[in-house]
């Protein structure tokens, strides 16, 4: 198995440039293709696929079969295991980072203070962006319905 800090390096720096033009140039046409595709996905799934398959046996299967939080604990303390984790949560946080980008591309909702706060820790991005397509949604409703903001 290649080293381990080289693969934690790898999938952290692989995702950046995507987050930074979904950050910072959410309106360019390259970054509205890029982030449209699923390709950016494939080397991470692959990168998980071969961490994943590389770390099972049939003590781990076992205990992840019927985990509990002790032997979870156990298991993330090994570090073939946590970085397997650790990629984990970096496809799943891109992917829902791409969600939130896509989403507030199609609606208009303000997206960068949920994408910053998914690259960190994805729910809460995710809840953030929630929120605020909900208080969007109230103030246009809100304003929708004031007969003093109509246009004539």
């Amino acid at each position: 198995m290649p080293d381990l800090n080289l693969l934690f390096n790898a999938a952290n720096l692989f995702v950046l440039p995507f987050w930074v033009l979904m950050v910072f140039l959410p309106k360019w046409g390259v970054t509205k293709k890029v982030i449209s595709s699923y390709l950016p996905f494939v080397p991470l799934a692959g990168l998980y696929l071969y961490l994943f398959f590389g770390t099972l046996d049939p003590e781990s299967a076992e205990a992840f079969a019927n985990p509990t939080l002790p032997v979870v604990a156990e298991l993330f303390s090994q570090e073939k295991i946590a970085l397997t984790g650790w990629v984990h949560f970096v496809v799943l946080d891109f992917f829902t980072g791409r969600y939130i980008y896509l989403a507030g591309q199609r609606t208009g909702v303000w997206t960068i203070h949920s994408l910053v706060l998914c690259l960190f820790a994805g729910p809460l991005g995710l809840l953030s962006h929630i929120i605020t397509t909900w208080i969007m949604n109230k103030g246009s409703q809100t304003e929708a319905s004031d007969p003093n903001t109509a246009s004539a």
